[in-house]
This record gives structure tokens, C-alpha cells and sequence, in this order.
């Protein structure tokens, strides 16, 4: 076997040792999504199919509310929105954008993970018909281990 054919051989076969314990992200998939919201509630809705449509295909859903799982997840409650997701053990309140959620998995910052407080129109997941194309400003906020935001994004 040629030199060059063996040292790339090997290189696959390490490769492949590897990639089970990488995460999902670097691993050029997206990792599933488990999201927390009221059985009645169409934003959540609107919001996992935002992501859906951004390549996120796994979902574990519960219809019990999410306030078990934000305290459970050490999200501030003045961060409160109407559902709470985990990913890839990050926390995600409210209508954070995919892009910001792929940006953090990216990146990896230590930070308990990203708020959108409240439900600003014009984020995914409030910005239907219903809301005639309006669109308010609004922050993505990375939620630091101590509770603590700096703003992680602007729209």
C-alpha cells in the first residue's frame, strides 16, 4: 500500500474513533432540541417550526408548561417567556433566533445559555400574519452561570 494511501487511512480510522464523542454541532449535525411550553400554545409552535426550517430535524416536546424546567435549568425567571428549550445542555428561553443557537453551539461560551425575555413581535415564533409585518427591536441575551446577561445580539 502506497505511503500516502496508509497515512490517510489512518487518519480516517482515527477520525472515526473521535467522532462519536464530539458533539453534535462540530459534528456538522444539528443536536435535538427538547422544548418545554403550555399544551395550547401557538408561538411555541410557530418557534419549533422556525427552527425546523433552519435544520433542526429532533425534537422531544412536553405540553406541561415550562416552569419546572426553567427553574430546573437555573434560568432567571425575570428571563421568563412561554417555553423553554436544552440543547446540547444550554438552556434556550424564549424566541431566541436559530442563528444565535447555532452561533452559541459554535462557539461554546460557559454560560448557562441564550433568553429572548418576554415575546417581542417580530421574533421567531411571533412575527405570523397576525402581527401585520410588525417587527420590534429586541435583544438575544447570553444567561452567564452567575445569572448575570450581557447582550449576545441585537434585531
Amino acid at each position: 500500500m502506497k505511503p500516502q494511501v496508509q497515512t490517510a487511512r489512518r487518519l480516517l480510522i482515527a477520525a472515526l474513533g473521535v467522532l462519536p464523542w464530539l458533539p453534535l454541532a462540530a459534528q456538522g449535525q444539528l443536536p435535538k432540541v427538547v422544548v418545554w411550553k403550555g399544551p395550547q400554545c401557538g408561538c411555541c409552535k410557530d418557534w419549533i417550526a422556525h427552527l425546523q426550517s433552519q435544520g433542526f430535524t429532533q425534537f422531544e416536546v412536553h405540553d406541561e408548561g415550562n416552569d419546572e424546567a426553567r427553574k430546573r435549568l437555573k434560568m432567571p425567571v425575570a428571563l421568563g417567556s412561554c417555553h423553554t428549550a436544552q440543547i446540547e445542555g444550554y438552556a434556550i428561553e424564549g424566541h431566541v433566533p436559530a442563528r444565535e443557537i447555532k452561533r452559541l453551539l459554535k462557539e461554546r461560551p460557559k454560560a448557562l445559555g441564550l433568553a429572548v425575555p418576554a415575546m417581542p413581535v417580530g421574533s421567531p415564533g411571533m412575527d405570523g400574519p397576525a402581527y401585520g409585518g410588525r417587527r420590534d427591536p429586541y435583544q438575544v441575551l447570553l444567561v452567564k452561570p452567575d445569572g448575570n446577561t450581557q447582550v449576545y445580539q441585537n434585531y
